[in-house]
């Protein structure tokens, strides 16, 4: 098949958009965390482009993305055509009509198996080891985001039930908001946590990345139409849509609730609104997608507070953006569905579809969800039980940054020659200079 350079030259600056999302991820995870866990809430993240790409390499793509020879496991899980993505050299070229090279879509994949892991890393920030985070991201990405993405997007049994999910509502965001909650129940909760304050530390830091990630999802939703054309506008318009309604919505709320909007409700805000839009954006009108960033904003932004009334510390708040966002974003489709991606799909509920569609858009975030909190708690138990996943409670006392990396988000040296206490813990202090005669 002939290279088409026009639809290859987008999907590699979407590749590249989607990538740059993580470590966007990784200073809005760090600007919200204490300051002495800045640097290790950001290094989970780099820990997770680690980590998924050598698994990707390995036996990722291969998994989620070829066929299975037994009929019956193809349903769960792909085979074993791409192992260490040789036959995707060989090949040059994607087989599927797109024009663009085998590897190119491999690494667009990829980027959007990496954010899912990281994004899982907020529910645990403070109190996880490092190395016990990398063995859980190398472990989970290969039992169950590989296989998710085979079901919805790899000719699975989703896939072939007809559910839609344009860019990544079930896949990425529903599978990590419900292994961020699991994960968060099998670590515990921060010493301290409803007693002692725990304020993001640095809010530039927080719109920084909020604004790197309102970028790359660009990328992530126009990219994944796979071509250039009037779907993938469609989907970049419904993308600035919702997130400029939601984070709106998020800030409305908040002047309401508590008398004042805020700058941390304003990204959050914008990042709910990106993940519900994430599976309709290529399926729905513009009015649909103000409709998705409203509901996405308004109820994100009461989400986040579950974890107060049901105790469990979600340090991030991943449950209440990307887990409710993203079953809000899945279900509206099924309602307001109006460019099905083939002939045979039904249209949303408001476009005079039945009730069929509707169902698949339930049962899939319902599957999903389940799966993902079930396996992500086993997977986690058995780490904790052989290695232990949590920290010392006087390390996290310290701080993590200090204890774990040996290293301090803010060089306060001068301030501790003159006697103040770091918030990040103690180090070193450094003696003022001699006065040298002339």
């Amino acid at each position: 098949m002939k290279i088409d350079s026009g639809t290859t030259a987008w999907m590699l600056a979407a590749t590249a958009l989607v990538l740059l999302m993580t470590p966007g991820l990784a200073l809005f995870y760090g600007g919200m965390t204490r300051a002495k866990s800045v640097l290790n809430m950001m290094m989970m993240s780099f820990g997770a482009m680690i980590v998924v790409t050598v698994a990707w390499v390995l036996f990722g793509h291969s998994l989620a993305f070829t066929p299975n020879p037994s009929g019956a496991i193809d349903a769960f899980v792909g085979g074993f055509e791409a192992l260490g993505l040789q036959s995707l050299v060989e090949t040059a070229t994607a087989d599927d009509g797109s024009g663009m090279p085998s590897l190119v879509f491999s690494a667009f994949q990829l980027t959007f198996a990496i954010i899912t892991v990281a994004l899982i890393s907020g529910a645990i920030a403070d109190r996880a080891k490092f190395g016990a985070w990398i063995l859980f991201s190398f472990v989970w990405a290969a039992i169950v985001y590989f296989p998710v993405a085979h079901w919805v997007w790899g000719g699975g049994w989703l896939n072939t039930m007809g559910i839609e999910d344009f860019a990544g509502g079930t896949v990425v965001h529903i599978n990590a908001g419900a292994a961020a909650l699991a994960l968060a129940l099998v670590i515990g909760k921060r010493k301290g946590w409803r007693k002692e304050p725990m304020r993001p530390h640095n809010l530039p830091l927080v719109l920084l990345g909020a604004a790197l990630l309102w970028f790359g999802w660009f990328g992530f939703n126009a990219g994944s139409e796979l071509a250039v054309d009037g779907i993938a506008g469609l989907a970049f318009m419904n993308t600035q849509i919702a997130a400029a309604v939601a984070a709106g919505a998020w800030l409305v709320v908040e002047k309401l609730r508590d008398g004042h909007a805020t700058t941390l409700g304003a990204a959050s805000g914008a990042v709910s609104g990106l993940v519900a839009i994430t599976p309709a954006c290529g399926f729905v009108d513009p009015w649909a997608a103000l409709l998705i960033g409203v509901l996405a904003g308004a109820a994100c932004a009461y989400a986040v507070g579950l974890k107060y009334k049901l105790n469990y510390d979600d340090s991030l708040d991943v449950v209440g953006v990307h887990l409710v966002g993203g079953v809000i974003g899945a279900v509206a489709l099924g309602f307001v569905a109006a460019y099905p991606a083939t002939d045979e799909q039904s249209a949303g509920l408001f476009y005079g579809g039945g009730f069929g569609q509707l169902g698949l858009q339930v049962l899939g975030p319902v599957a999903v969800g389940l799966y993902s909190f079930v396996i992500t708690y086993v997977i986690g138990k058995i780490i904790d039980k052989t290695m232990g996943f949590r920290i010392k409670e006087e390390d996290e006392v310290t701080g993590i940054d200090i204890t774990t990396h040996a290293e301090t988000g803010y060089d306060l040296g001068s301030v501790h020659a003159s006697g103040v206490t770091s918030p990040n813990g103690p180090v070193t202090s450094v003696p003022a200079p001699k006065k040298v005669e002339a």
